[in-house]
């Protein structure tokens, strides 16, 4: 069998199917209670949500609640290593863990009309807007791949997913895209 190593690609993204790789971002995980919580949010320039499965954003910056004392804070990539050192010195006489995981994750965007529907084929959550309204987030499964879904508005998703795991949820969404291309012809 030849090695075939060499000819490996990335997989193509079907334009059509609405998703696209974002731009590199900086990531922190911030566990803390409500003190660490407000310090950093003022530090941060974003209001840390306090109700389960919500998301906060101000501008370019964005914090998502993962847990009771867990979020996860989004900013560009210009703006790391101030606002990293604008982060640590609100926090640095309070109980938290702070934790750059800007390379650790990448991020996916899903956009257009059916996107919910392209993520159900291996999503477990129900991406109903009535469930899951803008603003909404949780960490899930996508197939076999952790992710943390956040839908930004009424038909556009962020996925937040492991760099490991980008080319096999590029790959599932890709394939997903063509299913529900054939199931929507058939329909029409």
């Amino acid at each position: 069998m030849p090695d075939l190593t060499g000819l490996r690609q990335q997989p193509a993204i079907s334009v059509q199917s609405g998703v696209r790789l974002l731009p590199p971002a900086m990531r922190w995980i911030l566990r803390g209670g409500p003190d660490a919580r407000a310090a950093a949010g003022a530090a941060f320039g974003v209001v840390l949500p306090a109700m389960a499965c919500r998301s906060a954003r101000e501008q370019s910056r964005a914090a998502l609640w993962l847990g009771p004392d867990e979020h996860l804070l989004l900013a560009p990539v210009t703006d790391g290593s101030q606002l990293g050192h604008a982060l640590e010195r609100a926090l640095a006489t309070l109980p938290h863990s702070l934790v750059d995981v800007s390379h650790r994750q990448a991020a996916l965007e899903v956009c257009g009309r059916h996107a919910a529907r392209l993520l159900s084929a291996g999503c477990p959550l129900s991406l109903d807007g009535d469930a899951f309204p803008a603003g909404t987030c949780s960490r899930t499964m996508l197939g076999k791949a952790d992710i943390v879904l956040w839908r930004t508005d009424l038909e556009t998703f962020q996925l937040e997913v492991w760099r490991s795991f980008v080319s096999y949820v590029s790959c599932f969404l890709t394939e997903a895209a063509h299913d529900v291309d054939s199931q929507l012809e058939s329909q029409s």
